[in-house]
């Protein structure tokens, strides 16, 4: 009944000229500047610019975190509405990005745990996000890493899609000493980060900006809207970036994740070999880093972070300049989250807290700055929001809820659950806790684990084979059954 009288509640504050399909949006949305659907141009439709940041966990300063420096992408959180507490639909790039694109979830046959799944092959007959907005009279444009393959979805920009040579692989380094090892062992991995004493733009990163700024310059006067996705790489791996950026940092003031340990009671199947860092030469084919690698490895990290941070900054600057910015929606998301140590775990693949907590902040017309809301939200509610946000109607495939209500309210009672998916395991989050089961074909649960965030934020303890937390067990259990329709808005 909760969950009928939460509805219920939310409808009553809906009006019947409430704009798009279904009448989502609030009626104070007006105060938004939600477009009604009518004809594209300039004045009439907002432009929308994507930041989408590879591997970027929310420990930010705008996410209460003190440890890295990223002024750029906290300003965008003090002029927009930063969401607490946004989750992937699976915690790898490829699939996360293409669920995400396509408004649709990830399952075991569909995008599934693939860093290269495609949209175009798993999700052929439905528009993209791009493709949307592209059938609807928008500039639709991408440059750096938006879809892992760039081939993929490639109707759905206007312009031919662009990321520069050197994302990956030997022309990632700079410095003859790690181009050397690059070629000296196999021509594709090197050390796991560089520091080298360059200008911004000699690394992808920085050329993937430069190009956006460029971009909008292009664009300032044009008739159409734009629509502009920007994918900086990093922090992802390798973690490479100019020498000032690793100067933000002292070495000593450096601190190693807090529970670098198994949690206690975990599954077999919730931890993975980190097989994506095992790659990098320097780091040992089994067994944990020592110390000093880790801590190298999180300030490359933190380094990377805030060049990523810095480029944001220009990119915004831009939209100021040029006079763009009052009219631009711009929302910035990480594609998933990331492991730094924790649980004795790096990179992504998992279905901890740490893989699937990823920011989210969204900045535009007449959204109220300073504004944050802890309402559940997943990424594929970035799709319909956009299309109420822009004044477009939305196809009728779409798998997530618009969030635009809560930039209108955002203590709005919203969503009691969020499901993820990797590698076989079905994760629910609810309020207080993170449950995550993994079946065989029989359908015998045969590992499960659950977390009490309020208790245990760190996830420390698995309890789900407790007895006093056997009825908690059940909630969950019934929520994974009943599944993501019936916890939508």
């Amino acid at each position: 009944m909760a969950r009928i009288t939460r509805r219920r509640l939310i409808n009553g504050l809906m009006t019947a000229t409430a704009v798009g399909v279904g009448g989502k949006l609030l009626s104070g949305c007006d105060r938004l500047n939600v477009r009604t659907p009518g004809q594209i141009g300039r004045h009439n439709y907002p432009n929308i610019l994507v930041l989408l940041i590879d591997d970027l966990r929310p420990q930010l300063n705008c996410y209460g975190r003190s440890e890295m420096i990223s002024p750029n992408i906290d300003r965008l959180a003090a002029e927009g509405t930063l969401f607490e507490r946004a989750y992937c639909q699976v915690p790898i790039c490829g699939a996360s990005r293409a669920s995400t694109l396509s408004g649709a979830r990830a399952t075991p046959t569909r995008f599934g745990s693939d860093y290269q799944a495609r949209k175009d092959e798993d999700m052929p007959n439905e528009p993209s996000l791009p493709l949307w907005f592209k059938d609807k009279g928008y500039r639709t444009i991408s440059y750096g890493k938006i879809y892992h393959v760039i081939e993929d979805d490639a109707d759905s920009w206007l312009e031919e899609p662009w990321r520069p040579r050197g994302m990956w692989g030997l022309e990632s380094y700079v410095t003859p000493e790690n181009r050397a090892i690059v070629q000296a062992h196999g021509g594709t991995y090197g050390p796991p980060f560089e520091m080298a004493n360059v200008a911004d733009n000699i690394y992808t990163d920085g050329q993937i900006a430069d190009r956006t700024v460029r971009t909008l310059e292009r664009l300032q006067d044009g008739h159409a809207p734009f629509f502009i996705a920007t994918g900086l790489f990093r922090p992802h791996l390798p973690f490479n970036s100019p020498t000032p950026y690793w100067e933000l940092y002292q070495r000593e003031n450096l601190s190693l994740a807090d529970n670098p340990f198994r949690p206690a009671g975990a599954p077999d199947a919730a931890l993975h070999n980190w097989g994506e860092l095992r790659n990098y030469y320097g780091i040992p084919a089994e067994g944990p880093v020592s110390d000093e690698m880790a801590l190298s490895l999180i300030h490359g990290y933190y380094a990377a972070t805030s060049y990523a941070d810095a480029l944001v900054g220009q990119i915004l600057d831009a939209l100021d300049r040029l006079e763009l910015a009052d009219n631009t929606i711009v929302i910035l998301w990480g594609d998933h989250g990331w492991q730094l140590g924790e649980h004795g775990l790096w990179c992504k693949h998992a279905n901890f807290e740490t893989s699937l907590h990823a920011p989210m902040i969204v900045r535009g017309p007449g959204v109220p700055a300073g504004q944050r809301t802890d309402a559940l939200v997943e990424f594929v509610d970035i799709y319909p929001s956009l299309c109420d946000l822009s004044g477009l109607d939305k196809p009728d495939h779409l798998e997530g809820s618009s969030f635009v209500p809560l930039l209108e309210n955002p203590n709005l009672p919203w969503k009691e659950a969020v499901f993820s998916y990797y590698n076989g395991g079905h994760s629910v989050k609810s309020d207080r806790y993170r449950y995550t089961e993994w079946k065989d074909d029989d359908g015998f649960v045969w590992a499960r684990m659950l977390y009490d965030h309020v208790e245990d934020p760190g996830e420390t303890v698995n309890i789900a084979e407790r007895p006093e937390a056997e009825t908690i067990v059940t909630q969950h259990q019934q929520m994974l059954e009943q599944g993501w329709p019936a916890y939508q808005i």
